[in-house]
């Protein structure tokens, strides 16, 4: 096994126990919810909750991550599982889950192999935030028919609405105080006892109630018979692989994504922060293992993981508890949970899916950048209209369009000196009494200059040297880390035309990375070394030197 076993300490063993079997009260549950919207039996989510679980725990670098599955993975199984096995057959559907499955963890081994664990950063913030809200919003909708008691054939959130709206009128009273009922006790709970496991405690309320009050006579359907014992061997059906690689890859990047989110938000200080590719190999053995005995897409979970942390987890025991108060609940259990309402699963659904969706983060976007708000709404427009597979897409595109903006168009500030120091700063409305040079612009510029960027920065150069008409232009470029040589022939050009106008270029704090492009070039030789100075302290001193003055 990994290190953490090697180097465990006995007094580890008490808190990784109650945290594993504390856990195990919040993920089974979940986790047999989460197989409920994927479409496949509730069993399923026991699978999952079991061998991928040990399989992380020998292998992953997280001491306190869960991993089983999760309401984003789940809705995403759900959307390829609809494609590829749209009647719903059973038998059909546990073949394709695991061909599914399978791929996915083929994918992240993969990766790890060609360590792409960076790709996880290509998805930002308020995309995600958006893309997760989406999935709440799909994933709520998918689960109110099961409050109301009624079926429909299913189709895009649009019509999935309407038909809800449509079937209102036929509302079993029952199920929906049973599902009513639910979800009251987990808020309730979640809000007055935080760390009491609710999921476990709202599933034993729901079968008790069955019990006693005879649900099913009033026509409250139950989740039904669960097969007792291991899993079997489920084989994959590899002629189904040219249509789900493609729902696949999303939901390998998003598992990952998750996965390495929730390991590092859980970091303790004396802790290693998860290893990128390792989690990869993790995960993607976790899935693959699992696929072969009927466990659905998986992933580190947020919730389940800070169950785990708070609880007391101190290593990669806690899961390997929980995965056998998994197998307790398959080998003796199982038939008590066959009594369980579905709407009971419902309102777990419900209950843990509206979290995803998080208006403050919407808010403080806003307020602190509108641009990255508008990402945040289109990637939750595309989950919402366009599909949730097709909305991870959107999101990737998203994020990589506002890559490319950021990159294509970086910041040109003209200087100014605080008074009576040698601080310079962009010049503002805040400080006008900054001091400027007469003759001089000093101008700042940020970040990578590359061919994407460099007509651009370009333009803005020349549109601020025609506004000041300056003597000596003087380019900072300590926040510049490279100089590709599109952005160098750029800037030849530029001195020369400046030169031809009498304008003189003055390069300024430069790395020593740049200084050395810049000298080997023909832009160094037309500047010389005294043109090209140590910091804009210097610049301005040697122009003062020369003769000018300051202008105010």
């Amino acid at each position: 096994m990994e290190n953490w076993l090697l180097s465990y300490r006995k007094e580890w063993l008490r808190p990784d126990v109650i945290a594993g079997m504390t856990t195990a009260a919040v993920v089974i549950p979940k986790a047999m919810a989460y197989a409920t919207i994927a479409g496949l039996p509730v069993q399923v989510g026991l699978y999952t909750a079991f061998l991928p679980m040990v399989i992380y725990a020998v292998l992953g670098t997280s001491r306190a991550l869960s991993v089983s599955t999760t309401t984003t993975l789940a809705i995403l199984a759900a959307a390829e599982l609809g494609e590829v096995v749209p009647n719903g057959d059973s038998a059909s559907l546990l073949a394709a889950s695991a061909t599914l499955t399978l791929l996915v963890g083929a994918m992240l081994v993969l990766a790890s192999v060609l360590r792409l664990g960076f790709v996880a950063n290509f998805i930002s913030e308020p995309v995600l935030i958006g893309f997760k809200a989406g999935i709440g919003i799909v994933i709520v909708l998918d689960q109110i028919p099961k409050i109301l008691g009624v079926h429909f054939a299913r189709g895009t959130f649009v019509q999935n609405l309407l038909a809800t709206l449509h079937s209102i009128p036929k509302t079993s009273l029952a199920t929906l105080a049973v599902g009513i009922s639910m979800i009251l006790l987990l808020v309730a709970m979640e809000r007055l006892s935080p760390k009491a496991p609710a999921p476990l405690l709202a599933v034993a309320a729901g079968i008790a109630g069955a019990y006693f009050l005879n649900l099913h006579a009033h026509g409250v359907e139950l989740v039904g018979h669960i097969p007792r014992g291991l899993p079997s061997f489920t084989p994959p059906i590899f002629s189904l692989v040219g249509q789900v690689w493609p729902g696949a890859l999303g939901i390998a990047l998003m598992s990952f994504t998750e996965t390495i989110a929730a390991g590092r938000a859980f970091v303790k200080g004396d802790e290693a922060s998860p290893k990128a590719n390792r989690e990869l190999l993790a995960t993607g053995l976790a899935n693959a293992g699992g696929a072969l005995f009927g466990a659905m897409p998986g992933g580190g979970g947020t919730t389940q993981t800070a169950v785990n942390r708070l609880a007391g987890a101190r290593t990669q025991l806690s899961e390997i508890v929980t995965a056998a108060m998994t197998l307790v609940t398959m080998l003796l259990l199982a038939p008590l949970i066959g009594m369980m309402p579905q709407a009971t699963l419902a309102a777990v659904v419900i209950v843990y899916s509206i979290g995803l969706i998080k208006p403050a983060e919407f808010r403080e976007i806003l307020i602190v950048r509108r641009t990255e708000f508008i990402w945040a709404l289109v990637a939750f427009t595309g989950v919402v209209l366009v599909g949730t597979l097709q909305g991870i897409v959107v999101a990737i595109m998203v994020s990589m369009v506002a890559l490319a903006y950021q990159a294509a168009d970086p910041p040109v500030y003209v200087l100014g000196r605080k008074p009576g120091t040698n601080v310079f700063r962009p010049r503002s409305e805040e400080h006008p009494e900054d001091e400027t040079f007469a003759g001089l612009l000093l101008l700042r510029l940020e970040g990578r200059i590359f061919f994407v960027n460099a007509e651009h920065i370009a333009e803005k150069v020349r549109f601020l040297v025609e506004e000041a008409q300056p003597g000596v232009v003087a380019l900072h470029l300590r926040g510049v880390p490279d100089l590709e040589y599109t952005a160098l022939k750029m800037l030849t050009e530029g001195e020369k035309r400046a030169r031809e106008r009498g304008i003189r270029l003055w390069l300024v704090g430069m790395n020593p990375r740049v200084l050395e492009v810049i000298q080997r070039s023909q832009l160094g030789e037309a500047l010389g070394r005294d043109a090209m100075l140590y910091n804009l302290e210097i610049a301005v001193a040697k122009y003062l030197g020369e003769g000018a003055g300051v202008a105010s």
